[in-house]
């Protein structure tokens, strides 16, 4: 029958199967990464358990047509928690030593356009367990009625894990209880989720000093072995205590050295001593020697807060802190405040005036302030007053305060700041007060109210201010809520002028300038406006686009400017496979158009448009053809793969996208590669009819077995050829499920049928063939090809070199079989060698231990011979094959073709020359590879 179907399909050109196969995406999560276990957490979640620090990998499997795309994302715990902005665009997700802030729900999104997308989740449980901390805390309380104190002691275990941890406490090697005597109790405190044990001793007694054990697990979960604390309680344990060698608060010049000692007076253990500054890391030019801090040539940056902490897990950690304080002085600064009772804005004889100086200094209230009046010491009087901390000022601001001025209050006032005794320069600032002193006024210059600069260039705003004194300008955005193009929110002036370097588009806005209230009057601020324009290239749409039409059909192209400035079409420029075109002048507007009239071969071609503004120039592609657009290839093809001996078929399947864009396809061209080899001649694949959805198929013969193929699809229409469509053919064996006729597993493809490693035995099974062994693998021993003696067959076997060890075990597991009943596992095997050990058959039925269906033992000769060995499970079942390492390296056992059927075995007599353990009913059938080979292939033909 397969031999007929294979006949009559090849006979039948390729066809439409039906219409309308384009679906919307399928999902489905698997992983094929380090998983120690993927449960049904609930109807609606899925939960994947690994270890901290292993290897990440989910796969989303998709159907659909066309081929969905997969997106993965992942949030942090729940569903409701926003996507992180991380994407992969891959069907496999893989994560290398993943982390425990990696663990939550990740999405698998595939979408194709046709449809919903399909959104599948799992939930990833990192599972890890922390080195536990052990803390130590000792009470002391009177007893009442007696004259002796209790001394109650604490020992906290804690440790972060996933999932819980199991605590144990022993003292010396006597696991302790809760309640296990009157001295002795456990409990967990409130609020720590399982993340803290503690085991009180009350009224301690001399036999509690001991060495106490916190002991915590998370009961080998996913392997993670158990992990301990050891603290020696004895009659001396104290929490630390330290003593510092300075102030509180330390106050030096720059350029001095300091040294800092923290001296521990009391802890037992011995503390760990460290040291911290903050808001900072400690400075470069500091160094720590046992307790003490040195630092060299102390700079102003440098100051801050220097902690000591003294830590031995008794009792709290003790802390000394030391605020170093390093004299600066910088900015200082002015104001000339008119008389505010009578709220003036100006300078008048007869009314208050205050002169007020501020300076940044470290400390600020060590700072002194001297006034002085035309170079002289000012002398203060009952119109002259000196207030320090004036409340309306900034905090530590010295004001010079003149009642009812007078005339001959005109002159200049100098400020001077100073730290007295300390070798740091003083700062100063003049004050000049006159009938000229006037306060100030601001304007932007004839012309200069808009400024327009183009993209990139420089730009400079300007405000004039006019006055005696004349204050800072300070610049800010109006009609935005950002900052400055320097970062800062306000920028200030000495001259009233804003440059901005290579201006972008998103500085055009308006800017205000404002005059400031120090370095000169403390009045309402001046402002005045100035209005920045960048002008910048179009940006157009379509920057790119592609056009189908059929033969003969007009196509009307149009480029549009979605942004510029200035906002309109200087200028439209037209070209045709890079020849001008000539397109009558349009009136303003903000896109150009053309039109081809009727589309041909000559017609066809790149259509480019160029549009300017005057200030750049923007460009529109056009792609116009007549050419098809790509197959698409289908890939749920049910079973496309069929063996047939040595070769194999391939069901290729597509449907072709749009196909009324253009002209009706003709044909298709089919070129097929094998990898690394030449092409094979090419193939015309005619076609009846084509509407959109509608499968055509055709059958791929003669591939060989297991090589992988590049096919090459191309459509043709009147037009010519269209779009090529790429894909992969791979060989892919059907995972060994039984059933009446029974599907045997070739290991041809790297699946391997669904079988798995065990990963708790000693070592793997390997997967091979003559072209991929290793050749300095070991003489005497092993098969040199598959089963079916070609050279590209693949089986499995183990390897008996080093650096295995003799009754090391190799066990290659199948999938679960959900069914019960009477089956027949047959396969070939080649045990070949001095050294060879033996190879065993299990079937492990679901939650039972495994049983021994089959054992081979010893040399069995250099061919491969055949087993065939009846089970009876008595419920969903694996089988196992077990490979045994012999004593030494000549010791290879190789297994292919394996079959499960259902029903009894062939009943062959057993060759006599060979002597095979059988335990139970098992039964093996020896003979030559060369006389089994061509028999078989004929009773599958046959049977098929």
């Amino acid at each position: 029958m397969e031999t007929l179907w294979v006949l009559l399909l090849s006979l039948v050109p390729a066809c439409a199967k039906g219409q309308g196969v384009y679906a919307p995406a399928q999902a489905q999560i698997i992983h094929a990464g380090q998983a120690c276990v993927v449960k049904e957490d609930n109807i609606s979640e899925r939960v994947y358990t690994i270890r901290e620090g292993d290897t990440l990998v989910l796969q989303c499997l998709v159907t659909g047509h066309p081929r969905p795309q997969v997106r993965w994302t992942k949030t942090a715990g729940s569903a409701s928690d926003k996507f992180q902005e991380t994407s992969v665009f891959n069907e496999t997700l893989r994560i290398e030593k993943i982390q425990r802030l990696q663990g939550g729900r990740y999405y698998c999104k595939a979408e194709n356009g046709v449809g919903v997308p399909a959104i599948r989740s799992i939930r990833v449980d990192v599972q890890y367990l922390d080195e536990p901390v052990l803390t130590v805390h000792q009470t002391i309380s009177d007893v009442r009625g007696s004259f002796y104190q209790e001394k109650t002691v604490f020992l906290r275990c804690t440790v972060n894990s996933n999932p819980p941890a199991r605590f144990i406490w022993r003292r010396g090697s006597e696991t302790l209880s809760h309640s296990q005597d009157n001295g002795v109790d456990i409990y967990e405190p409130l609020y720590t989720q399982g993340e803290t044990k503690v085991l009180k001793l009350k009224n301690l007694r001399p036999q509690d000093y001991a060495s106490y054990t916190c002991q915590v697990s998370v009961r080998n979960v996913c392997g993670i072995p158990d992990k301990s604390i050891t603290f020696a309680l004895t009659n001396t344990t104290a929490p630390p205590s330290l003593k510092l060698s300075v102030n509180e608060t330390l106050v030096i010049n720059p350029g001095d050295n300091i040294t800092i000692q923290c001296s521990l007076t009391g802890g037992d253990p011995l503390p760990r001593v460290i040291w911290s500054h903050s808001p900072s890391p400690m400075p470069r030019n500091s160094l720590i020697q046992g307790s003490n801090l040195t630092i060299w040539s102390i700079r102003v940056e440098d100051s801050g807060y220097y902690n000591c902490t003294a830590i031995n897990n008794v009792g709290n950690p003790a802390k000394k802190t030391v605020n170093l304080l390093v004299r600066s002085m910088r900015n200082a600064t002015f104001q000339i405040t008119p008389d505010v009772i009578k709220e003036s804005e100006t300078i008048q004889l007869g009314q208050d005036l205050k002169l007020s100086c501020h300076v940044d200094a470290v400390p600020q209230e060590k700072v002194f302030y001297f006034w002085y009046k035309n170079g002289k010491l000012a002398k203060l009087s009952d119109r002259l007053v000196i207030i320090r901390n004036d409340p309306e000022l900034p905090p530590v601001t010295s004001s010079l305060e003149i009642i009812d001025l007078r005339f001959t209050d005109y002159g200049t006032y100098l400020c001077v700041a100073s730290f007295q005794g300390a070798p740091i320069p003083d700062l100063s600032v003049e004050v000049n007060i006159s009938s000229e002193t006037v306060p100030p006024t601001i304007m932007v210059p004839k012309g200069q109210s808009t400024v327009t600069v183009r993209e990139g260039s420089r730009a400079e705003l300007q405000c004039e201010v006019r006055g005696k004194p004349k204050p800072p300008i300070i610049w800010s955005r109006v009609d935005k809520e950002a900052p400055m193009p320097s970062g800062a929110m306000t920028v200030e002036t000495s001259d009233g002028k804003l440059h901005l370097e290579r201006v972008t588009r998103e500085m055009s806005g308006t800017y205000k300038c404002q005059t400031a209230r120090y370095n000169g009057f403390n009045i309402r601020s001046r402002e005045a406006l100035v209005q920045l324009n960048v002008q910048f290239p179009p940006v157009v749409e379509p920057v790119f686009q592609d056009i189908r039409q059929a033969v003969g059909r007009s196509v009307t192209l149009r480029c549009t400017m979605l942004k510029g400035s200035p906002m309109k079409v200087a200028t439209a420029v037209w070209r045709f496979n890079g020849s001008l075109l000539t397109v009558p002048p349009a009136e303003q507007q903000d896109y150009s158009e053309y039109k081809v009239d009727s589309l041909s071969r000559e017609t066809s071609g790149s259509y480019e448009c160029s549009i300017s503004n005057d200030v750049g120039v923007a460009t529109c592609l056009f792609q116009v053809s007549g050419k098809a657009y790509n197959p698409e290839f289908y890939y749920d093809t049910p079973n496309p793969t069929r063996k047939q001996s040595k070769n194999y078929s391939y069901v290729l399947q597509w449907t072709q996208k749009e196909p009324d864009a253009v002209d009706p396809i003709l044909s298709y061209r089919l070129d097929v590669r094998q990898m690394n080899q030449r092409d094979l001649p090419p193939k015309s694949i005619s076609v009846r009819k084509m509407e959109k959805g509608m499968l055509q198929e055709h059958l791929l013969t003669d591939l060989k077995v297991p090589q992988s193929y590049e096919v090459r699809l191309t459509p043709i229409t009147r037009f010519g050829t269209g779009d090529m469509a790429t894909r992969m053919i791979h060989y892919l064996e059907p995972i060994s499920y039984p059933n009446p006729v029974g599907n045997t597993c070739h290991f041809e493809d790297e699946k391997i049928c669904g079988y798995t490693q065990d990963t708790i035995d000693n070592f793997d099974w390997i997967r091979q063939s003559s072209l991929t062994h290793d050749p300095k693998r070991s003489a005497n021993t092993g098969p040199t090809m598959d089963f079916s003696g070609t050279p590209e067959g693949y089986y499995m076997f183990i390897e008996a070199s080093a650096p295995r060890v003799k009754d090391d075990k190799a066990r290659l597991i199948s999938p679960m079989y959900n069914m019960t009943a009477r089956f027949c596992v047959s396969f070939y095997y080649h045990m070949y060698g001095k050294h060879i050990g033996s190879l065993n058959l299990l079937v492990h039925v679901k939650n039972k231990q495994p049983t021994q269906a089959l054992s081979i033992k010893g040399d069995q000769g250099n061919l491969w011979q055949q087993a065939h060995v009846p089970i009876n499970p008595a419920g969903p079942f694996q089988i196992i094959f077990e490979g045994v390492r012999g004593t030494g390296s000549e010791g290879d056992i190789a297994i292919d073709d394996v079959t499960l059927k259902k029903g009894d075995c062939p009943r062959r007599p057993t060759a006599p020359n060979k002597a095979v353990a059988l335990p139970g009913n098992g039964a093996v059938t020896h003979h030559k590879s060369f006389l089994c080979g061509p028999l078989l292939f004929f009773l599958y033909v046959l049977l098929r």
